[in-house]
Formats: structure tokens, sequence, C-alpha cells
């Protein structure tokens, strides 16, 4: 069973780890992951082995918080009540934190400015700092003591033990009299670590902007007919099958098909595609798209969850909640770097206070910035922050990109295969020639291959039967219909045996073919050969033409480094002819569909493959390539298999979605470098290796303000995605 679970408490990746450690370690767990930045878990276990309840209890005994996703009833309201919080925590410590700051810096005796001396000045910090420490640092310290229950330890650890070390001392030198106190320093730490994350969570709340537009996309209302009368329903009350009437400038409350009237409509905001589509009776419409001109009536085929708009919604909340591989390079980090955070401290301490002779306020105060400056809050958003904005980023587009993990091996193709048909073509193949080859004219030849061919789905089969419609033909019975994946068709008609396939096909029945075949496929046509009773009676040659953009999609993934291939079922002729239409240089023909797969496979040991198809014969070379890439034109099996799927059915955006990728990837080791250079410059400086020779020393308050800075900093950067223009 999987499940998606909403998960509260984490501030760091070390927490995300945490919490997957400690369900692998139940029985019947398949898989889990947990990511920090959408703050959700995907959960796939064994409901026999394992009950729902059990990995709540071990969650929430690691002191985290977890529920089923979908039994949430308002995660949006939960989310602002928690910020809000946050807010009342920061504004209560700033209330203390700021006066305690002015009076440790300007009226103590020990000030750093000091301007006037208050009396029982300790004891006024103490007062101040105290409420900062326990009311709003409790927190910390609940994290910090679940860590501990777990023999592990996190970015809670971390602010616990610095700012304890701070405020303890400072009680311990009102009580000894030792001289100087920090007890503003302890109270501006966890201030400040509060805005951190009071700063970050309003932050990430923005990466989930493409999703909450698509969610506002949808109407509340309905008109529906029912019983000859208009009603108007909320949208969770539609049916399907329920007729409703869009009026100019509506939304379409769900996705139907139109059964009576004609409109243009705005698609844009679920495609992507700017120029509004001509919609008559029979096309398809999408919920949440907006009516322009024309009143219509349309059937809802569906509705609630199953409906395209609360799909694409589905497949971008799990693929933001997906891990990318790169983000186990910060979960190694993470894993190990707290430990050896406190271990550093500890003897930054040791070699002050023993070895440089330093007194123990000064020894316990250059571990305390060591301490919170290398808190990795930020390392942990590094990757899910991007790949959120990076995905909702492509879904506006009409990119829709199945998880961290396409989105990153998407940066790493080196061999792009585009099926024909659909994809680099039209998909709308007609018919250019009919030649006759005996006593048969072409009105004939034409009606004897629409009559075995309206059995076949195949598009070219489509092809011939609308040129028999649109000659008025009238088409007759077919028996013992056959087809034959690759080549052809065959079947009875009366007495006569008619076959109807590529050369392939004729070579079985040992029937020869034409000189005038060479011409037509030379030509980029594909040609179908009609054979009466084994005997070869006529021709047709079907043409697709080749999509507007395709050249230049061609062109630019030649220019990123990235070798194309076409693939297809026709003969080499043909194949070549519009491979070189669109300037692809390496042809597969006459590639029978159960074989794609195989050439996928066989050029996956040269390097990385993306596939591009749209029908259900794609459907294994899709989910075998590295990255499988789907026109939303296609079937449902060939979206399913691929990573990618493409709503406008434009392989520009195959060009797009390989842009998008390197953009994401490199804004990722941006935020790695923003997360660890906090770290690797300031760990040394905390530890005060200028200080002997410059007299210059990191202070806690400023180790602070970097470490809230940094994880601001990384989430920030990420939302700069979403400025990017995908051309």
């Amino acid at each position: 069973m999987k499940k998606e679970l909403a998960i509260s408490g984490m501030h760091c990746a070390s927490c995300s780890l945490t919490i997957e450690k400690a369900v692998k370690k139940l029985p019947g767990i398949n898989n889990i992951n947990v990511n920090l930045a959408t703050e959700k878990a995907n959960l796939d276990f064994d409901e026999k082995q394992v009950s729902l309840e059990k990995i709540f209890k071990a969650i929430n005994d690691r002191g985290y918080g977890a529920a089923d996703l979908s039994e949430v009833k308002d995660r949006k309201f939960q989310k602002a009540q928690e910020i809000k919080h946050q807010e009342f925590l920061f504004y209560i410590a700033l209330i203390f934190s700021i006066p305690a700051l002015l009076i440790g810096m300007f009226f103590m005796e020990d000030s750093i400015f000091p301007i006037y001396e208050i009396s029982f000045g300790h004891y006024l910090l103490f007062f101040l700092a105290s409420p900062v420490q326990f009311y709003v640092g409790w927190q910390f310290y609940k994290g910090a003591w679940h860590a501990l229950k777990n023999k592990s330890a996190n970015m809670d650890t971390l602010i616990a033990l610095g700012t304890s070390a701070a405020y303890f001392y400072s009680l311990a030198a009102i009580i000894f009299d030792l001289g100087a106190q920090y007890f503003e320093v302890s109270s501006v730490l966890i201030t400040l670590v509060v805005l951190g994350k009071l700063l970050e969570a309003k932050a990430k709340g923005k990466t989930n902007y493409a999703i909450q537009r698509l969610i506002d996309l949808s109407p509340k209302f309905a008109t529906v007919i029912r019983n000859n009368k208009e009603f108007k329903v909320s949208i969770e009350q539609l049916k399907v099958n329920d007729i409703i009437i869009v009026k100019p400038g509506e939304k379409i409350p769900t996705d139907g098909i139109i059964v009576e009237g004609y409109s243009t409509i705005d698609e844009s905001m679920v495609t992507g595609e700017s120029i509004p589509t001509e919609k008559k009776k029979g096309d398809k419409v999408i919920g949440a798209t907006i009516n322009k001109h024309g009143t219509f009536k349309f059937k809802a085929t569906k509705v609630g969850k199953d409906t395209t708009l609360s799909q694409i919604i589905k497949l971008i909340e799990e693929a933001q909640g997906s891990r990318a591989p790169i983000q186990r390079f910060a979960d190694r980090i993470s894993s190990i770097f707290v430990p050896i955070v406190i271990i550093i401290a500890v003897l930054t301490f040791l070699s002050w206070f023993y070895l440089a002779n330093a007194s123990f306020s000064f020894s316990l105060l250059v571990a305390v910035a060591v301490v919170v400056i290398a808190c990795p809050c930020a390392l942990g958003l590094a990757t899910p922050t991007a790949i959120m904005v990076g995905t909702g980023k492509g879904a506006e587009k009409g990119i829709l990109i199945k998880g961290g993990e396409a989105l990153e091996n998407a940066n790493k193709i080196d061999f792009i295969i585009f099926d024909k048909t659909g994809t680099i073509t039209k998909g709308k193949p007609t018919v250019t020639d009919i030649i006759s080859l005996s006593k048969l004219n072409e009105k004939e030849i034409l009606t004897l291959a629409a009559s075995i061919e309206k059995n076949s789905e195949h598009s070219l089969a489509e092809a011939i039967v609308n040129a028999a419609k649109d000659k008025k033909l009238t088409l007759r019975k077919t028996t013992n219909f056959k087809a034959i994946p690759g080549k052809g068709v065959k079947g009875k008609i009366g007495k006569q045996e008619v076959i109807l396939g590529n050369v392939s096909l004729m070579k079985e029945y040992k029937i020869k073919a034409p000189s005038q075949l060479e011409k037509l496929e030379s030509e980029g046509k594909t040609v179908m050969l009609l054979a009466i009773n084994k005997k070869l009676v006529g021709l047709l040659a079907v043409a697709d033409e080749v999509k507007e953009t395709s050249r230049k999609a061609v062109k630019e993934l030649h220019e990123m480094g990235i070798k194309t291939f076409l693939i297809t079922g026709d003969n080499e002729r043909t194949a070549k002819a519009i491979a070189s239409q669109v300037g692809i240089r390496n042809v597969f023909a006459n590639v029978l569909p159960q074989d794609k797969a195989r050439y996928v496979k066989d050029l996956q040991k040269k390097g990385k493959v993306a596939m591009v198809g749209d029908g259900i014969n794609d459907a294994p070379a899709l989910a075998q390539a590295d990255i499988g890439i789907a026109m939303s034109s296609g079937t449902d099996v060939a979206i399913e298999s691929g990573n990618i799927v493409l709503m406008k059915n434009d392989i520009q955006d195959v060009v797009r979605s390989i842009k998008l990728s390197r953009k994401t990837l490199a804004k990722i080791k941006q935020n790695f470098f923003w997360a660890l250079f906090y770290n690797i410059l300031g760990i040394p400086i905390a530890a005060g290796i200028l200080y002997p020779s410059t007299g210059w020393l990191l202070s806690p308050i400023l180790a602070g303000a970097a470490m809230a800075f940094s994880s601001v900093s990384v989430v920030t950067n990420s939302l700069l995605l979403r400025r990017y223009k995908l051309n």
C-alpha cells in the first residue's frame, strides 16, 4: 500500500533521515522517502505486516508528528497557524532580547561600549533571558531530547547546547561572582534562529506557488441540466455523464466532451499553450480552462480526483515530494555533520582553555560560536526547494516532470530517440497518391483498402478510411480480419482474400514490390501495397506532415551536444526522407513495436538515453529509457510510462525540459555552495583561527545571524528559478 504522510517538527536534513531510519526498522516497509521542504513522506508498506498506527508511533517516538495526508482537512490552514506561532515566538523573543542586547552592550561594567552601569544589571539580564531560553527555546530542548533518546544529534542539539552553555555559564557567573556573563548572547541567538525558521517557512511556502496556482484555477460551481432543469451545484456534487452548460468567460468545471455548441477555449493554464483552441461537438474539454466566446453544453467524463487538473496536481506533488539522486550527497553530510561539529566545539574549548591558557568564559564563547555557525539547516533545503520550484516552473509551461530523479537525469542525456508518427510529425497522415496496378480504378482500390482498414486503429488506417469518407464511398463488409503489428492487415471481402501492408508483409506472400515504390518513398511518403488473392493490384501513398517546431528542436539539441535518432516501423527510405527534413542523421527503420525497447537498450551501452513517443507501442521503450518523454496527446499507457509529459505535444518542449533540468541542477549546486560556504569558512573563524594574528573573533551572535541567513539564502536562490524564461 502507498500512502502520503504529513510530517511536522522537522528542522534539518538529519531530521528526515532520523524518520526514514526509524520507519525502515519496522517490518513490511518497502520504502519511505521524507522530504524536508514539502514536509511530506511518501510511504510504501505492506499493511499485512505493519499498521499505519505503528508507523505513526515510530515517528512520534522520535519527536515528530505524522498524519495521513488524505485525512488532513486543511493543511494550508495548519501551515499558516504554524507560521503564526513562530511569528508569536519571534516577537516574544524580540521583546526580551533587544533590551538584553542593549544592556549587555552599553550598560554593564564589562560592556563593549560602556555608557552607564546599571545596578543589578546581571539580574535584569537573567530576568530578560530566561523566558527566551525556556519558553521560546523550548522547541529546541524538546527536539534535542528526542534526538538524544534515539542516540542521534540534529540542529536542535546544536542550538540547545550552544545557548544552554552561554545561559548556564552566565547563571553560574552571577551565583559565584565569576565576572563576565553572556545572557544576551543566548537570548539573541535563539531570536535569530527563530527568525531564520520564520523566514524559511514563509519562503518555503512560495516554492509551492505552482501547485497553489493550479488548485486556485478550479471553479467552485457548475451549471448542470437535470430533469430538463438548470441547477447551480458545487464542483464536489458533479457526477459523470452530467450535462453542463458553459457560458462565455466562464471556467469549465470539469473534464468532458462537447455535445452541443461551438467555442474557443483558453487552455494555457493547463497546457501552457497561449493560443486559444477551437472546440466543436465531439471535442474534449479540460476542467479549469476558460471558455472565451460561445456557449456550449458538454457531458462530464471525469470528476473530482480523476480530472486532468487533479492528476496534474497529484503528479507535481509526487514530483516535489521525491528525492533526486544528488540529495544523497546532502544526506551523507548531514548524517555525520552534527556529531563532528560537537567534537570540533569540544576540541576548540579544550585547545583555548588548556593549550592557549585562555579564560573559561572566552573558551566557552568560542565553542558556542562554532556550534551555532555549523548548523546544517540549509543543507537539507538545498535540493528539495530547487526541485519544487523547477517542477512547478515546468508545470506552468505544460511540462510535467515526474520527480526529482527525472529532473536530474534529463541533465545527463547523451542520446534522444524520437518516434516518428505523432512526435516528429503531426500524426494526422493523409492519402496523397492512389496508383492502380490492375484493372481496378482508384475509387475501387480506395474502397477495398478502406473496407479492410476500418477495423484497424492505426493512424494510417484512419487516413485511408477518412479519404474514402471524403469521396463518399460505400465500404464493404470484412470478415476474418487480422492486424499484423508493424506490417499491415488482412481479411476477406466476399470471397476475395485482401492484404494491405508494407513490403515486409508482401514478402511473406512472395509478392514483389513495384517500381513506383522507390519514388514515392523517396518523397517521405509511406506506401501501402494492396493485394487480392496474393496478386498486387494497387498502391496507396500516405504522408504525414512534419511539425513546424521539429526542425528547430532537433537543431537546438545538436547545439547542446545531444545526438538524435528517429525510430519507426516505416521503411528506411521513408524514414530517412522524414529525418532529413528535420535534421536527424541517425535512423532506425522497419522496427517492430516490440523491438523498440531493444534499440533503446543497445544505445544505453554508450550513454544515457531519452525516448520521445506517444503510442502504446512506445510504452516499453519509454519505460526502458533513462528518461521517457511522452506526448499528452498519446495513450494513457504511454503517458504512464513516461518520466516527463509534454502537455502541448510540441517537441520544442523536449529542449525546454532539458534546459530546465540543467538550470535546476545549477541551482542545486549553488545552494550546496551557500549551505556549506558558511560552515567551511565560518567554523575555523568561529574557532578563533584569526584571533592570535588579527584579534578578530566571530561572536556567537554573528554566527547565529550567518546560520539563519544561510537557510534563507538557499530558499531565496531556489525561488529565483521562477524568473527563468523557458524559451
